[in-house]
């Protein structure tokens, strides 16, 4: 009978270590649960303020997405942010703009199926995009914008004080965040990474003042759209009181702090076919970030141009796009964790070909999404996402038609297996990222064994230009040492090490990032090992 259950036991932590293997790099689990409807914060909305006569207080929710059966108590967070013009549907003149959109739902659970926790966050909305004037678009736009940065940085700080307070209930680790938008909340994170400070809403450089009112007719803009006072401060954590300015009635609460003992880092960015207010915002505070983009994106500009709203068509305001952005995050090294991870997989080649069809040269973390003209001679910058042709097709469209039938305009093969093959590119294009961004290898899971023991291991020099050396501190040699590059590769391995020491050379290997998984009796543990000249 005890030799029962120790075969139990090894198959047991067998079967755990089979399942680690490619972890955050493929998907690695068949099941996902969903909590749904979880408030993360409350706040105030003006979406309400022509029935009303003021804002009203909402709560924020989202629903959150984990792996089944993971053992693992502390997982990366991924935040995804919804498209939709910062107006609810229909009501945007889109199908998409929920969190539970096709896309997003789809999202959510890839990255729960490869190890992570993913939370689909709803977020403020409301603005007037038929204000009759440019620089009346404009300041409805900015302050929507400003918003939905509040709620996302609230989102981060909720999970913050969740695993102090509340026993961590989703398994997160906090020190592991990623925001990730699909167009308008690609404009969400996007700002939400480096609007840092209030003053860099009021010294725009592209164009210069974009975001300040001529209140007093004299020709010279001198009056902020966004003020912290009324709005709330960037993170969302002191109280905003309306005036009588911005159509607010004076004394209003524009904005409820929530989780202020917490900070709002988080350590990457992902947007889809979102652009940001200016590219100015971008600095040495900024995370590694990667866009996906048409170049011929209509609603969001992959340069610098005037932003186009699909609600009226109208002009708001400047804004830069994936190239610019991308050339920005590349000449401050923001992305330089992508550089030295050196990542060669299929994936990879993909963007370097699209960047040469889009006519510029490759940049790490951005993917050109190219593709022709679609049958009615009009660029499709979302193909990743779909909808219930039946549902929507039974929905007049203000300006003709059905929601279906204007969504093929954009849309024009719109199907889940064309939505999907995109999303599977999205997703592997990544994966690898995210490894070494967020320094995954260290989460990588080791057996309840080992990793109850003061487990101590010694790589020395790391980084290393030829070779680095292997120490094991515990009771246990080494039995067998497997190195992966950043696409998950099978690059080294070494077999029957049997040795407290090992020296492991970089032989012919790339520079670039690698993970050395190290067998033990009783375990394996995962390590980071960097090759560079």
């Amino acid at each position: 009978m005890k030799q029962l259950l120790t075969l139990i036991a090894v198959l047991s932590c067998f079967m755990q270590l089979s399942a680690q293997e490619g972890r955050f790099l493929k998907e690695i689990f068949d099941k996902v649960k969903v909590t749904q409807n979880v408030v993360y914060g409350q706040n105030a909305t003006v979406i309400t303020l022509p029935v009303t006569g003021g804002a009203t207080k909402i709560p924020l929710i989202m629903d959150v997405y984990e792996p089944e059966d993971d053992s693992a108590k502390e997982r990366p967070l991924v935040l995804i942010f919804h498209t939709g013009n910062f107006l609810p549907v229909p009501q945007n003149g889109q199908i998409n703009g929920t969190y539970r959109d096709s896309s997003i739902v789809e999202y959510a659970r890839r990255l729960a199926k490869m190890g992570y926790v993913a939370a689909s966050c709803t977020y403020r909305q409301g603005w007037n995009p038929l204000a009759q004037t440019q620089p009346e678009r404009a300041l409805g736009l900015i302050q929507a914008a400003y918003r939905s940065v509040q709620d996302a940085r609230t989102a981060v700080r909720y999970f913050k004080r969740s695993y102090v307070e509340f026993g961590n209930q989703f398994g997160v680790d906090t020190s592991r965040i990623v925001l990730w938008g699909e167009g308008t909340g690609g404009y969400t994170t996007l700002a939400t990474s480096s609007l840092s400070e209030y003053r860099k809403i009021v010294e725009t450089q592209n164009g210069p003042g974009k975001f300040l009112l001529d209140i007093n007719g004299d020709g010279v803009p001198e009056t902020p759209m966004v003020v912290p006072q009324v709005h709330g401060d960037v993170e969302g954590k002191a109280v905003g009181i309306g005036i009588a300015a911005f159509g607010f009635p004076r004394g209003d609460t524009l904005n409820y702090p929530n989780h202020v003992n917490y900070n709002s880092d988080f350590q990457m960015q992902i947007n889809l076919g979102g652009a940001l207010a200016d590219v100015s915002w971008i600095d040495a505070k900024t995370p590694p970030s990667i866009t996906f983009q048409s170049p011929r994106d209509f609603f969001a500009p992959y340069t610098d141009a005037v932003l186009i709203v699909p609600t009226t068509r109208d002009p708001i305001v400047q804004v830069q796009g994936g190239l610019t952005i991308s050339r920005r995050i590349n000449e401050l090294g923001i992305n330089k964790v992508f550089v030295d991870a050196n990542i060669n997989d299929v994936f990879t080649t993909r963007a370097k070909a699209a960047s040469q069809e889009a006519g510029h040269d490759y940049l790490e973390g951005l993917f050109p999404v190219v593709s022709p003209l679609n049958r009615f001679g009009l660029d499709e910058g979302s193909p990743w996402q779909w909808w219930d042709k039946d549902r929507w097709d039974a929905i007049p469209h203000p300006s003709g038609g059905t929601f279906h039938s204007q969504g093929l305009f954009t849309n024009a093969d719109m199907s889940p297996q064309r939505a999907r093959a995109y999303i599977d590119t999205i997703m592997g294009y990544f994966a690898p990222r995210a490894f070494a961004a967020l320094d995954l290898a260290a989460l990588i899971s080791s057996t309840e064994t080992l990793a109850k023991q003061d487990f101590e291991l010694t790589i020395m020099p790391n980084p290393a230009s030829e070779e680095v050396v292997i120490r094991s501190e515990v009771n246990q040699p080494i039995e067998a040492i497997e190195l992966f590059d950043m696409s998950g590769r099978l690059v080294q391995s070494f077999y029957n090490v049997n040795n407290h020491y090992f020296f492991l050379r970089k032989n012919n290997l790339p520079d670039g990032i690698y993970v050395a998984k190290l067998r033990f009796k009783e375990g394996i543990v995962a390590r980071k090992i960097v090759f560079r000249e």
